[in-house]
């Protein structure tokens, strides 16, 4: 990282950042048995827990705030159905706390982790993610500017800086799969990772989400599914119940 980028991030004062409700002081690592549950279950509770990933920018934490499930070889949505079973999914497979990162449309990642015990391919994936702070939320603004100023590099245009970051970036940090993935540094190079064991792509206790608060509706994408296409696996919660107030202000 150039000079100038990491100046943007060691002479800046901290500026606020208030959530709907308290972060833990010192999260605890979720287990295995966290994990080896369905994956209907697993993706409600993982609403509010904050996924980690070291990047080469430093550590970047995102709270979860969409899922979906995709619930094995009988779920049409799911890339197991019908017991397809190959290298790409092999993933799923494993035991939960796996991760599996594949790409769509030959260029952008997208996160799941699986769900339930070995042989049992049912997964979750990561659909959206907010700042758990104010160093993730710069760390996933550059890792985004990176990624838009490599397009900006192939046109001849100018390329962006966090002073002048396209408002739709703030705003859509990382609220899609891919965006997600561009955001938190995470690549096909994160894919069959034992999230339980990894001291670098693991997730933690966040911020408590009362049932209630939990919202569901059609997974996005899948129309192929037929019947599967209206399930409702798809589930949020709205960004203001875990987080407020991401205004922050890089360095000159």
């Amino acid at each position: 990282m150039s000079a100038k980028r990491q100046s943007h991030i060691a002479h800046t004062e901290p500026a606020p950042y208030e959530t709907g409700y308290q972060l833990p002081a010192n999260p605890s690592r979720l287990p295995r048995s966290f994990f080896t549950r369905n994956g209907i279950t697993l993706a409600k509770d993982l609403l509010g827990k904050i996924l980690v990933h070291e990047t080469y920018l430093g550590t970047v934490r995102g709270i979860i705030t969409e899922v979906e499930s995709y619930m094995g070889e009988t779920d049409k949505g799911s890339h197991t159905y019908g017991g397809k079973r190959t290298e790409r999914t092999e993933p799923m497979y494993h035991i939960g706390g796996t991760s599996y990162v594949y790409l769509i449309y030959g260029m952008y990642s997208c996160m799941n982790i699986a769900a339930m015990t070995e042989g049992i391919p049912q997964a979750v994936l990561l659909r959206s993610v907010v700042p758990a702070d104010v160093e993730s939320e710069k760390r996933m603004i550059l890792l985004r500017l990176e990624q838009l100023n490599r397009k900006q590099a192939k046109k001849n245009l100018p390329l962006y800086t966090p002073q002048n970051c396209p408002a739709s970036v703030k705003k859509h940090l990382a609220d899609g799969p891919g965006k997600l993935c561009i955001a938190m540094g995470i690549t096909r190079a994160d894919n069959d990772m034992d999230m339980v064991k990894s001291d670098s792509f693991y997730v933690t206790e966040g911020v408590d989400i009362s049932p209630e608060k939990i919202m569901a509706g059609k997974r996005i994408g899948i129309d192929y599914a037929e019947e599967a296409a209206d399930y409702l696996w798809r589930f949020y919660v709205p960004v203001s119940e875990v987080v407020w107030n991401g205004n922050i202000q890089f360095g000159e």
